[in-house]
């Protein structure tokens, strides 16, 4: 019996290769960590961040440091600058590996693991451990830039621009959006909507703002104008990113299965999005 499972198995690896398609995403050394941390952090502020990130001695990690300059330059398009501050503080270890992206939070207020999660995964970022931390109670929605210049450092690979503005807009929407109708309900919110215009292909005010509607109804929530206009707003953005939902629902699993648990209506996965969930499971039942 298992030695027709493992053949079932080749034979479903060798058509998956046959058609061009990766089965697992791009490795990278699981051993590889990198720390972006805060320019602006004093010496025992330092020492606070980097206890809270696990880290021992910094001269064994790869390290770049976020300015407070680059903070303005991603975030003042979105939020006071006084709410950013004129100290970059905001710290971040990146990690590869698992399944999906999977972050920790301390001292930080503004934004939840589950914000960060959503944003990081519109940004780009696949199968990494990412830990955010404060030296006190801080914002953090400078860390998201520091995450993913880690992450660029770690795979080698150029975010781009669109991604991240559209990742950093999306980091401070949820923010706003959730002290008006909680924290839980504004990432189901953004991640539903984003999945809709994503699968849909969604590029006009009309279907942008249609979708908005359909997610609002199925999670029963109530937007004010003002917020209903900062989501359209930024599902227009994120419309020009051709975003693969596939690997969106991949990345930000935990919320889309509670998505799909609550009833929500969810684009099927592609055929093999499926296949490889499958062998996954298979692989795992045989372990």
């Amino acid at each position: 019996m298992r030695e027709k499972v493992w053949r079932l198995i080749a034979v479903v690896l060798c058509v998956v290769m046959l058609s061009g398609q990766t089965v697992f995403a791009d490795s990278v050394d699981s051993s590889d960590v990198y720390v972006s941390l805060g320019a602006d952090l004093s010496t025992k502020e330092k020492a606070t961040v980097l206890k809270l990130l696990g880290i021992d001695n910094i001269n064994d990690y790869k390290v770049e440091y976020i300015t407070n300059k680059q903070e303005h330059e991603y975030l003042d398009e979105y939020l006071d600058k006084s709410f950013i501050g004129s100290r970059a503080l905001s710290s971040v270890i990146v990690k590869s590996g698992g399944e999906g992206i999977h972050v920790e939070t301390y001292n930080i207020t503004f934004c939840t693991a589950g914000m960060y999660r959503n944003a990081l995964a519109t940004a780009g970022m696949e199968n990494a451990e990412v830990t955010v931390a404060g030296p006190f109670n801080i914002s953090g929605t400078a860390a998201l830039v520091g995450a993913m210049k880690a992450y660029e450092s770690m795979t080698g690979k150029k975010v781009s621009e669109e991604n991240l503005d559209a990742a950093n807009q999306e980091l401070v929407v949820t923010g706003e959006v959730a002290d008006q109708i909680g924290e839980d309900e504004a990432e189901q919110l953004i991640a539903l909507v984003k999945e809709k215009v994503a699968a849909g292909n969604l590029d006009s005010v009309e279907d942008i703002g249609t979708a908005i509607d359909e997610a609002t109804n199925e999670l029963d929530i109530k937007l004010s104008d003002s917020d209903r206009q900062k989501i359209e707003e930024l599902m227009k953005k994120i419309s020009d990113l051709d975003l693969d939902v596939g690997q969106l629902k991949e990345q930000a699993k935990d919320i889309y299965n509670k998505l799909e648990d609550m009833g929500a209506s969810l684009s099927e996965q592609g055929f093999f999005t499926k296949l490889k969930n499958w062998i996954l499971s298979l692989f795992s039942f045989l372990k």
